[in-house]
Parts: C-alpha cells; structure tokens; sequence
C-alpha cells in the first residue's frame, strides 16, 4: 500500500491541487484505463470479423472506417500532441499496453531486468522497424496488419510485464517502439513533475516514515530533473512534500537539463528515425523517385530473365496482399519500398548529421555532448513533420468521404514555420551555453537552419512537390 507523507510543502496552486487529486485517485484512473483498454480491443478486433468496406462505405456508417480513422487519424495524431502540450499523460493515465504490462507483472514472476532489456538502443531500433514493417504490410489501411503490428505490440507488453519487474512497466521504459518518441515530446511539454532537492534534503532529517511511492515506470524520484521518462500517473505528487505538478517553460528541458547526460540514441531517433524513417515512410507512396526505382530495377530484371521478383506476392503478414482491392506487392515491391525508407533515412540523416557536426565545431573544438544537446533543439521540428505526417491519414480519410479542408495547406505551412522557428530559437539557447561570440554561434544557427530545412523540404515534397 502507498502512504504519501505531505512535508515542508509551499502554498499550492492549481497545478499542484491537481497532481494531488490524481495521487488521490489512482483507483479511479485504473479504471479509466481498463476503459481505454476494452475501447482498444474492440477497434483493433472487431473490424478483423466484419467483411471488407465498400467503395462507397464512410466513416460514419462503416465500423471498419470508423476504426481506422479512430486509430490513425484521432488517435494517434491526438496523443502525440498531447504529450507535447502535457508531458506524457497518454502513457501514465490512459495506455493499455502500460495498463496490461503493469497488470501482467502484478501477477507475474517478478524476475530481475536482463542487461539485454535495458540497452538503450531498442526504443530507436524498435521504432524504425516496426515504422517500416507497418508500411510493408499497410497497417493504416487494413484491419488484419492493424491487429497483427498493435495487437502483437501488447501481447509482447504482457509478456514483458509477467517475465520481470514487481508492479512495474519494464516494457514501456525500455522496449516500446514509441516510448523514445514519447520521450522526446514530452521535453517540450509546459508541466512535468517537479522535485524540489532542498525540500526533499529537509525531509530526511524529520525521522518520519515518507511510505514508499510505485513508480511504474522505474523513475528515480530523487534525481528527476525533466519529464521524458515521467509518465504523469501523479502518484508521486506530494512525496516527502518535495515533488509536486508544476508549468515550466516549453524550452527548459532541451536548454537546460538535455545537455547535461547526452544520449547518443536520442540522437539517432530525432536524425535518422523521426527525420529519416518517418519522412521516408509517408514518402514513398507518391514518390516519383520511388517509382523510378522500380521501374529500372523491373527492367534490369527482365533484360536478365529474372522474373520472380515480379511475379511472387507474399502472404499479407509479410507484405500487403489484398487482390481483392487491387492492392499487392511483390517482392520487388517490397524490396524497393524497403531500400527507399533506407535510403531516404541514410541520406537525410547524414546531411543533417554533418550540418550538426558543423555547427559544433563552429562553437570550439569537437565535443560529442555538444553534438548530441544541439541535436535536441530539431525535436519541435521533428515532431512537427511526424505529426503532419499521421494527420495527413485524417485528412485523406475526410476528403475520401466529402469533407474537404481548404485551410489544411495553411495550417500545414504554419506548423512548419512556428516548429522551424521554435528549434531555430532553441539552437540559439543553446549555443549560448558553449559560446559567448555572436559570429560563431551565427556560424552555428546557419548550419542547424540548414538542417532545419533539409527537414522541411521533405515535407514540402510530400505535400506540395510531386
């Protein structure tokens, strides 16, 4: 049992009265997300029972419609918004894969986190493979692949919890394939948890038993500085009088607390998963370049009398085979799509990899944690463009049913701009820690502008370009 001991606490205000309120009701919330966790069910389940839609199905009077754009057009969009304005709620107050994990180690065996568990590189590898292998089998399109990637994406979250961990989210702090999107959103977020260290210092002279607080998601509480692997469940709130919900500025974290333990792999997320994969995902579906592609590699085929390439189709589970709409992929379909995402991620990642490593050496002599803090001031503009990328489903999905939005285009260059400006003045923040002269971190500002609109221009090809 969980007992909260209020100590030395300063006057509360609104934020803090609602982090204690969700301490207060936990019960309440498990609730909520049991809800949320038969809701899930039910849209990843039901639709893989009814009969295809119809050319002439909507989304208003089609399950499987509905559950599409339930799932890829509000969904999904809506909680990566969310997480940026409010840290990372969604995972804390709402996920089933956290509920089930949560629940399944409860009840599991409580086994000690292998070593393997807890490499710092499977959110970004989990990331862009499954990323990659939803576009191999059409995940936003079908119901079966839906199942297969989100439903699989569960299972593994229970088995997780059952193997290792007491009461604890091992999948979601280690393994989830967005847990590292997640966390990187949710520094941009105005209100995180804050945890006062002179008070909490204070509170350990006082001789009284503070209880013992479950934070799920393996949160060291003493040394919590930012809210990437908070996941806001409120639990916390109030612990020895210390730690309580609290605004801060949006740019706080990336400027003042990101440099301080450079991640390596959160840069690989933002430059070659968010900029790279992502892009080349929502990309190659329109791309002339990917059509060219194949175009020439069918004709080297054929000049070489290798047809099977062309000719055999893989089962759905594999890569998209659905004759039924006209929709299959061949292996050569699948070969070049792969080698496209690939290459798209190579290729934009190394560019802004070298525009980083300009940038760094503009401000002084070569420094990784540097290299790694610059790269946190692309995420507003990383997100901006995967958030784009997801609601241009939603959009797709309204127009197919009559619902056309002539301001789209509008918002779309808006979000672009205000994320463009948002990283360019966080590059400039951040420069300043490392240089005091303005020429060097002009030179600096430049080359991340650069990598800026190297992102954009994707997204300007993907909307506006082809």
């Amino acid at each position: 049992m969980t007992t909260t001991v209020f100590l030395l606490r300063p006057q509360q205000d609104v934020w803090q009265r609602i982090g204690d309120w969700l301490a207060g009701h936990q019960r309440q919330i498990r609730w909520v997300q049991w809800s949320v966790v038969l809701v899930y069910a039910v849209l990843l389940v039901v639709p893989v029972l009814l009969p295809m839609p119809g050319n002439a199905a909507h989304v208003w009077d089609d399950f499987t419609r509905f559950a599409q754009f339930a799932f890829w057009g509000i969904w999904w969009p809506m909680v990566l918004l969310a997480t940026a304005l409010v840290g990372r709620v969604w995972c804390g107050l709402l996920c089933p894969e956290g509920a089930i994990s949560e629940f399944s180690s409860r009840h599991g065996r409580g086994g000690g986190i292998p070593r393997w568990v807890r490499w710092n590189g499977w959110p970004t590898i989990a990331f862009a493979g499954t990323t990659l292998y939803g576009q191999m089998v059409s995940v936003y399109q079908y119901p079966k692949p839906a199942l297969l990637v989100l439903g699989g994406s569960t299972l593994a979250a229970a088995v997780v919890g059952y193997l290792y961990g007491k009461e604890k989210r091992v999948w979601c702090r280690y393994l989830c394939p967005v847990g590292g999107v997640f966390g990187l959103l949710a520094k941009l977020a105005p209100l995180h948890f804050r945890v006062d260290q002179e008070i909490w210092r204070q509170s350990q002279g006082v001789g009284l038993n503070p209880g013992v607080v479950n934070c799920a998601p393996l949160v060291p509480l003493k040394t919590m500085r930012g809210a990437s692997d908070c996941h806001m469940c409120g639990r916390c709130s109030g612990f020895r009088g210390a730690i309580r919900l609290a605004h801060r500025s949006p740019s706080h974290e990336i400027v003042h607390v990101a440099g301080e333990h450079p991640k390596p792999w959160e840069t690989v997320l933002i430059v070659f998963g968010l900029m790279g994969v992502a892009v080349g995902a929502f990309h190659w579906t329109g791309s002339p370049w990917f059509n060219a592609t194949k175009q020439w590699t069918a004709e080297r085929l054929v000049e070489s009398n290798v047809l099977w390439p062309l000719e055999i189709s893989p089962p759905w589970w594999v890569l998209t085979n659905y004759p039924e709409r006209n929709d299959v992929l061949t292996l050569l379909d699948g070969a070049t799509l792969v080698f496209y995402v690939l290459t798209t991620a190579l290729a934009a990642g190394l560019a802004i990899t070298l525009l980083l490593s300009i940038a760094t050496l503009c401000l002084g002599r070569w420094n990784p944690g540097r290299f790694h803090h610059l790269a946190q001031t692309l995420i507003p503009i990383a997100a901006a463009g995967v958030f784009l990328g997801l609601s241009a489903f939603s959009v797709t999905q309204l127009r197919m049913d009559g619902i056309d939005l002539p301001w789209i285009d509008y918002a779309r260059v808006a979000m672009l701009i205000l994320a463009s400006g948002w990283s360019g003045a966080l590059s400039w923040h951040v420069t300043g820690l490392y240089c005091r002269g303005k020429g060097r971190r002009l030179m600096a500002l430049a080359s991340i502008g650069l990598a800026i609109a190297t992102a954009n221009t994707g997204w300007f090809l993907f909307f506006w370009g082809w």
